[in-house]
């Protein structure tokens, strides 16, 4: 007979958790977690084994999660610590080439201008080519986010895009490539509730885990989803993890 107060419902939630603390993943599209084991069959002259065995087994899951979360990346997958501030871009701003010498277009976030990405006509969508000075027709220079051009450009439209930096919001760091073997170790947390049943969930928590995989893909006229893989072993305790339910 069926209990409907052992039910879970929906992507439920799930949180890591490092030596720096606790991150939710965040708009949890779906979890799943996979215990598997190898079988071992004693066979004798019959075609049925005598006896089996269970061999290694394995932990494995994957979170697929909205938000694009600079700590949860950093910190569980690639073992970063985050600094505040990040880059950010302006794409295709646009822009109007002096119309006398010297034939210059600033862009808005000058002062704090960190890379060119590119040039192109606004009228046609012909991109530019970067030199390093003295640009002629179809050519063009930049210096801390003053873009220079040919006389032959002179009051053109043209669509600049370009990488800034802001100190106040976001997060970043650097993605150091650290000796094999380094991985960052955390928990895994997961737990889904029934809506049916007040005060009624399960819970799985993975003691101990490293992620072996992080995908990150964009589509047209849909939201990017990442998704990271990870694997569960034992702690110092020789335990995996436990799991709560409510019967």
């Amino acid at each position: 007979m069926s209990n409907n107060t052992s039910l879970g419902f929906g992507s439920g939630v799930l949180i890591g958790t490092t030596s720096a603390g606790p991150l939710q993943f965040g708009t949890l599209q779906d979890v799943s977690v996979d215990f598997s084991f190898s079988v071992k069959s004693l066979m004798g002259q019959y075609q049925f084994p005598v006896a089996v065995a269970r061999g290694a087994g394995k932990v494995s899951g994957k979170a697929k999660f909205a938000n694009i979360d600079g700590p949860v990346l950093n910190t569980i997958f690639f073992g970063n610590t985050p600094t505040t501030g990040q880059k950010l871009w302006s794409y295709n701003e646009g822009a109007t080439v002096g119309a006398a010498s010297p034939y210059t277009a600033t862009v808005a976030n000058a002062a704090t201008f960190d890379e060119n990405l590119g040039v192109a006509y606004a009228s046609s969508g012909l991109q530019l080519t970067p030199v390093a000075s003295s640009p002629s027709a179809g050519q063009y220079s930049v210096v801390a986010g003053v873009y220079t051009f040919s006389s032959a450009d002179a009051g053109k439209a043209v669509l600049i895009t370009y990488s800034y930096t802001q100190s106040v919001l976001g997060s970043k760091a650097v993605i150091g490539n650290k000796l094999m073997g380094i991985a960052p170790t955390f928990q895994i947390d997961f737990y889904q509730t029934n809506p049916n049943v007040a005060g009624a969930q399960w819970s799985l928590r993975l003691y101990s885990c490293i992620s072996s995989k992080l995908s990150l893909g964009s589509k047209l006229e849909d939201f990017t989803i990442p998704e990271m893989d990870f694997e569960a072993f034992a702690n110092a305790s020789n335990n995996i993890g436990e799991v709560n339910t409510a019967i």
